[in-house]
């Protein structure tokens, strides 16, 4: 019999990553074992295989089928070794430009001057270069994406190369249902990732009187198209009153998942809403107590309360975000973030960073660690000082840091997010291994120990394992 590769799996290898598969649709490679690997290698429709069990066990996984001789897989689907690290995602900013002059964004209208964007030929030769590094899967953000003036081209051009689009982030004022006609044409059905900063509130943050009614009929017009939606939310003093019921309404209208994120004190919102962000102890406080609202609510829909919890109602369970390991699986050679070892973050402006939430503040003080417009983005992915922060594994903040080296709680929060760590190091270095102080906050004042007591109507999915 013969056998190939169905056309949406591919075989890949990089430095150090010896046997993975792509599957169209899933953002990271898997892996796979020697024996099936050597056997996927045989699936290329001119070698006669035995059906026995292990042929049988491919197809049922979903990666090949039977073909008749000489029945080729596609191009993409063909075995390709890199000799760059693996990277399978990337996280591009195609522009800094918006539509919208929000009171807490850098991004903002009034500061268009200072946003850059891609331009198209140049957005083009970087995707090429993604491809030919071993890309899989993106997440297309800006500013507002959807106002590059060549958006659907890009797009287009992210499916032509054999990739694809698994986010798109947006303030929704630009979403159609001729665009989203558009993108279900070629596939592409990305999370939706709208921006709503609650009822009443949103209009005032968004400094656009029609921005509620706006926003709502795009969440609406998504769910209606088949679209998943993740909203996401704004949390301050003036709109957390009204958290519980913006939640009940976004559930009603079908969102997937909330997620709500604390207002930072940048320059920019300090400015425009003095005293407005709630302290980390503030914000714990206040989610606290919505998340026990929550629990006695009938919400459907999965919230994510940022560097807090994740609350799954219909499964009545619940993971804190601080706790990112237990004692049993801790091993120094644990990436410092999973998600900047997984996926390359590109700005405006062609800055490669560990994640564009350091973009800002790396690019006021002038840091590079990268830049595709003067280095390819293979010998970015090969070697050099971005390549070093980011696949920093515990072992090397340990010795940097002494505070997390000699913290009981570290193998929990292995650090916590290198990016707030940075927010909140106080200094002007890239000191990519100040340890998360929310994180501290958070176990150093007995969190866990009250959310666990608070949230008893729910089991937790991830509880604190450490020795004392």
């Amino acid at each position: 019999m013969y056998y190939r590769l169905k056309s949406d799996v591919a075989l890949r290898k990089w430095k150090y990553v010896d046997r993975a598969i792509y599957v169209k649709g899933i953002n990271h490679a898997l892996s796979v074992n020697e024996e099936d690997f050597k056997l996927l290698l045989l699936c290329d429709g001119n070698h006669d295989l035995e059906d026995n069990t292990r042929i049988n066990s491919l197809i049922n996984k979903g990666y090949i089928e039977k073909c008749q001789k000489g029945d080729k897989p596609s191009e993409w689907s063909i075995f390709k070794e890199y000799d760059n690290y693996y990277f399978p995602m990337m996280n591009l900013m195609i522009t800094g430009k918006c539509n919208l002059n929000c009171l807490h964004c850098f991004n903002a209208k009034d500061n268009e001057p200072l946003n850059t964007e891609w331009k198209y030929d140049d957005l083009i030769h970087l995707l090429d270069e993604a491809r030919d590094v071993g890309v899989h899967a993106l997440t297309i953000t800006g500013g507002e994406p959807l106002f590059h003036p060549r958006f659907m081209d890009i797009i287009k051009a992210i499916y032509q190369r054999d990739m694809f689009v698994f986010e798109l982030n947006t303030n929704g004022f630009l979403i159609t249902q001729k665009l989203l006609d558009e993108l279900k044409e070629i596939g592409c059905r990305p999370l939706m990732k709208i921006s709503f900063d609650g009822i009443k509130f949103h209009n005032w943050i968004r400094q656009n009187p029609k921005a509620e009614d706006i926003t709502l009929r795009a969440i609406k017009l998504c769910v209606k198209n088949g679209f998943q939606v993740k909203v996401q939310m704004q949390a301050h003093h003036k709109n957390v009153d009204v958290m519980l019921d913006t939640l009940k309404m976004l559930d009603e209208l079908g969102v997937h998942t909330t997620r709500i994120i604390r207002t930072t004190e940048a320059p920019r919102w300090e400015k425009n809403s003095p005293q407005t962000s709630l302290s980390v102890p503030e914000y714990y406080e206040k989610m606290l107590l919505l998340a026990k609202d929550i629990q006695k609510s009938s919400l459907k829909m999965n919230i994510d309360i940022w560097q807090f919890m994740t609350i799954f109602p219909i499964a009545k369970r619940y993971s804190l975000s601080p706790i990112l390991c237990n004692e049993k699986e801790f091993n120094i050679r644990i990436p410092m973030c999973k998600g900047v070892r997984g996926m390359i973050a590109i700005s405006s402006s062609g800055e490669v960073v560990p994640c564009l939430q350091m973009s800002g503040w790396m690019s006021e003080r002038n840091i590079s660690l990268a830049n595709v417009h003067k280095t390819s983005l293979k010998d970015i992915l090969t070697d050099s000082e971005y390549l070093n922060y980011a696949t920093a594994t515990l072992f090397k903040q340990i010795i940097e840091n002494d505070k997390c080296s000699s913290c009981k709680y570290y193998k929990a929060c292995t650090g916590g997010c290198p990016a707030l760590g940075l927010l909140y190091s106080k200094e002007d270095k890239f000191d990519y291994y100040h340890e998360d102080i929310t994180k501290c906050y958070f176990f150093e004042n007995g969190w866990y120990e009250r959310i666990v007591k608070e949230m008893d109507k729910y089991s937790i999915e991830n509880p604190l394992d450490i020795s004392e």
